[in-house]
């Protein structure tokens, strides 16, 4: 078994980490809407694993669009505005540049089939 590691976890320590998965799972796909009783609720820990298996990047995409939306519509001042679209400076590492974050955007929206659009202007105007 080359190049495989094995770790010796106590079930304390085996239940912590997936505890922790379980509150980042939540975190990314969110609460679920119960139209039989009409309220929100949690997701159960076999929903957010099947939802994890197979996960609905569509639904991901969305959720990075609109939140790029916002910080789009903040304006130049705000700091996260700035970390958004702003290049990285200091010494550049050897091999191939890291993505920004306005470029995992663009990736995105081909991905969504809206490649040649500029995400400004995609986040001045919400309904679309």
């Amino acid at each position: 078994m080359y190049g495989c590691e094995t770790w010796l976890l106590a079930l304390t320590e085996e239940r912590r980490l997936r505890v922790s998965e379980n509150r980042v799972l939540r975190r990314i796909f969110g609460p679920k809407r119960d139209y039989v009783i009409g309220e929100w609720r949690q997701l159960h820990n076999k929903e957010l694993h099947g939802m994890y298996r197979s996960p609905n990047m569509v639904r991901v995409i969305k959720s990075r669009m609109r939140w790029a939306g916002h910080v789009a519509r903040m304006g130049k001042g705000r700091g996260v505005y700035r970390i958004l679209v702003g290049k990285p400076k200091g010494k550049i590492p050897m091999g191939r540049p890291r993505r920004r974050s306005e470029d995992n955007i663009q990736i995105d929206l081909q991905e969504v089939g809206s490649g040649g659009m500029d995400w400004f202007d995609l986040a001045e105007d919400r309904v679309r």
